[in-house]
């Protein structure tokens, strides 16, 4: 016969620890989502990139030529602002991390920093094609406003154009992010990214001898086709490629093992 043994007075009773399981990449990148309008910071930045688009597009209203009040007039002129504000906002979605003194918390929750730094670069570029369908819609606003008060209204548009922005604001707020993630400061990572492309640029036009290098390596010039409904050519998508390799993809491998190697304190 079996005697069952009843537990010794004071014994602790073994406990079954439930493995914990990690946070899914989607729902690390809707943390992030949350963090850019958590921050006063990322909060107005977002304020301020609606309420330029919105003021282009009164502005056209108010001093453009009748003629010109077209849907396509409206939503390729908010695309430029945009995307000069939008990798500000990639940078200090990478920055905040370091600057605000929450990445051993963060690094302590989520032990592997690279899904840290994915999701935030999934984060930023959800943001980035947001703002794209919030140009159309400023943009589809305005033509209703110019139809109703004499402008031309006319909705003649190339819909390419909107995979061009697309490329354009992801691109750019990529661009911010690795500025971002490979100096890890903020004012540091907004002064370089905005000095160092324009620096370049110039010196392009100055001196002779880079004059062919700047054609392939300033954004300013190798991203402009990008705001054209004409069909983009093989030797302008090399330029793009080439100045994106340059100002994107290596800043970004180089502030990746930065961060992943970086000592949290």
């Amino acid at each position: 016969m079996t005697t069952t043994t009843a537990p010794a007075a004071g014994a602790v009773a073994p406990r079954h620890h439930t493995p914990v399981r990690r946070p899914s990449l989607l729902r690390l990148t809707g943390v992030e989502l949350r963090k850019l309008v958590d921050t006063r910071a990322g909060r107005w930045l977002l304020i301020t990139i609606g309420l330029t688009t919105a003021a282009i597009v009164i502005l056209q209203l108010i001093y453009a030529g009748e003629a010109d009040q077209t849907f396509l007039n409206f939503f390729v002129p908010s695309l430029l602002p945009v995307s000069v504000l939008l990798p500000v906002l990639g940078i200090l979605s990478i920055t905040s991390e370091w600057s605000q003194r929450t990445a051993l918390t963060t690094y302590a929750l989520v032990p592997r920093r690279e899904r840290v730094v994915a999701a935030k670069l999934f984060a930023v570029m959800l943001t980035a094609l947001a703002s794209v369908l919030a140009s159309l819609a400023v943009a589809a606003v305005g033509t209703l406003v110019a139809s109703a008060t004499g402008g031309a209204g006319t909705w003649e548009f190339d819909w390419s154009l909107v995979l061009n922005a697309g490329i354009l604001q992801v691109t750019s707020v990529l661009m911010g992010a690795a500025f971002g993630l490979l100096l890890l400061n903020p004012p540091l990572a907004i002064v370089g990214y905005l000095l160092l492309p324009t620096l370049w640029g110039v010196l392009g036009e100055m001196v002779k001898p880079l004059r062919g290098p700047s054609e392939w390596l300033d954004t300013s010039k190798t991203m402009e086709p990008l705001f054209s409904s004409d069909a983009l050519t093989g030797g302008q998508w090399g330029r793009i490629v080439v100045s994106l390799l340059v100002w994107m993809v290596l800043p970004l491998a180089a502030g990746l093992f930065r961060t992943l190697r970086r000592e949290v304190s």
